[in-house]
């Protein structure tokens, strides 16, 4: 006999597209409610589900990196944004990097086939208080101004925020492959995963005080706040406030030049600047780490100074907004629902979780969630061992004295119970293979649900 439980999604990003597929799986029928095409967000261009405004890397593919374990958590628990990513894989050495047209277009198509999800595109202005409903509200960071007021007016707590930046995007075919060689670091990868333009001593210095003195992109009109007061994210921090740290804070960072020698000598160049593959077809590249909020005019004309690219074209410009978050340690559960009322659910960004695997195993627990809350059964909790529990656990820590957006790391994960010998490489790898038995475990039980779900749907 089929069920007539209903799980509400507003807004089909990574988090909400997630969360969709999760609820499904396990029996119930999912409205998604999403405002494009009738409406867009200020970096938001494509009418398609989980569109990727920023990077295309997913980050490290390694499982002594907690990005990397974090991947693999999500994989083996049937992910979509995972099953997605390893579907439109672009080469990035030992990172997972995706075509974000291709993604986007693998997300929508499968969000529209399946059969459970509908698909209504409205916007969402007011949140329902006191529903009793399972809602998911995965907003993103740029929530309409609309619903942020009435999330705001619901949570009664303070609004944090910050600003992102994105970096530029060249057209592959203006590079100068004189000067410019494929090469990744250490030799990780295919080897031509990446391009690289080196610097001399000289020509780091002119690059580097051509960034201190450009000039930086008035704020929209969304972004009032002045430029002065700007909270940057430690982990997408424009390439000028880079500069402004200090001399070496650049070269130390996304132009260390380290384990990229030189083709015509063998050696390192004083400073590298990589750019990664945005495309299968290669036609484009971003610039790795280029986050940038200059005017369009001085990214063509400092950018044109790294050798390799004085006659770049760009496909696109880096671009700077406003991330809104939510102070989330002291209003969600750890299945991400609400202190508050318990059948409404936050994912995404909106948590205080960064990065887009991160967003998307906060859609992941929350759509399982609400579809659990719906059917009237008994939530799933992710323990602080896994890297999907960890995150979990710290954005609703109430002990959190000083709450900034995370993204996956091994220090908010549970200690281990002994020590490792072998220092950090062979930690990590104890972690990885501790919490990979208990997602491996989880996953069977959730899976003994979701077959009981389609045996009884059927």
């Amino acid at each position: 006999m089929k069920n007539n439980k209903t799980v509400k999604i507003i807004g089909a990003g990574l988090a909400g597209c997630e969360a969709a597929w999760q609820a499904s799986k396990l029996g119930v029928d999912v409205m998604l409610y999403e405002m494009k095409p009738k409406s867009f967000s200020p970096a938001h261009h494509s009418e398609k589900f989980a569109e990727l405004v920023c990077s295309n890397s997913f980050r490290s593919n390694q499982l002594s990196n907690a990005i990397g374990l974090l991947k693999e958590e999500m994989h083996r628990m049937g992910s979509l944004v995972m099953e997605a990513a390893y579907a439109c894989e672009v080469p990035a050495g030992s990172a997972l990097a995706v075509d974000r047209e291709k993604f986007s277009d693998y997300i929508t198509d499968k969000i529209k086939s399946n059969t459970r999800i509908t698909v209504i595109n409205e916007e969402v202005t007011q949140i329902d208080a006191d529903t009793d409903e399972a809602v998911v509200y995965a907003t993103g960071p740029l929530t309409s101004d609309s619903l942020a007021d009435s999330i705001l007016e619901f949570v009664g707590g303070d609004e944090l925020h910050f600003y992102d930046a994105a970096a530029p995007i060249v057209d592959a075919s203006t590079v100068n492959y004189d000067i410019a060689f494929f090469a990744s670091r250490y030799g990780k990868g295919s080897g031509d995963d990446y391009l690289n333009c080196p610097m001399n001593e000289e020509q780091y210095n002119a690059f580097y005080n051509a960034l201190l003195t450009a000039e930086m992109a008035k704020l929209k009109e969304f972004d009032s706040e002045s430029q002065q007061q700007l909270q940057v994210f430690e982990g997408c921090m424009p390439v000028e406030v880079m500069a402004q740290r200090g001399y070496d804070v650049l070269r130390f960072g996304p132009m260390k030049p380290v384990g990229l020698p030189l083709p015509s000598t063998g050696k390192d160049a004083f400073a590298t600047v990589q750019l990664r593959k945005e495309n299968l077809e290669g036609s484009m590249y971003n610039i790795v780490g280029f986050q940038t909020h200059l005017t369009f005019s001085e990214q063509k004309r400092v950018f044109r100074m790294i050798p390799g690219l004085e006659n770049a074209e760009f496909f696109r410009y880096g671009v700077m907004h406003r991330n809104t978050y939510l102070n989330s340690v002291k209003l969600l559960n750890s299945d991400y629902s609400t202190r508050k009322n318990p059948n409404i659910f936050f994912a995404g960004q909106m948590t205080g979780v960064e990065g887009y695997i991160e967003s998307a195993s906060s859609g992941f627990v929350a759509g399982i969630n609400a579809a659990m809350r719906a059917l009237n059964e008994e939530i799933v909790i992710f323990p602080p061992q896994t890297e999907i529990g960890a995150l979990a656990s710290y954005i609703s820590n109430p002990g959190v004295s000083s709450f900034q957006p995370m993204n996956a790391n091994f220090g908010v994960i549970a200690p281990l119970d002994k020590k490792v010998k072998g220092g950090k490489s062979a930690r990590n790898e104890a972690y990885a293979v501790r919490s990979l038995e208990i997602i491996d475990e989880m996953y069977r039980n959730i899976k003994e649900r979701q077959d009981e779900a389609n045996e009884s749907n059927n």
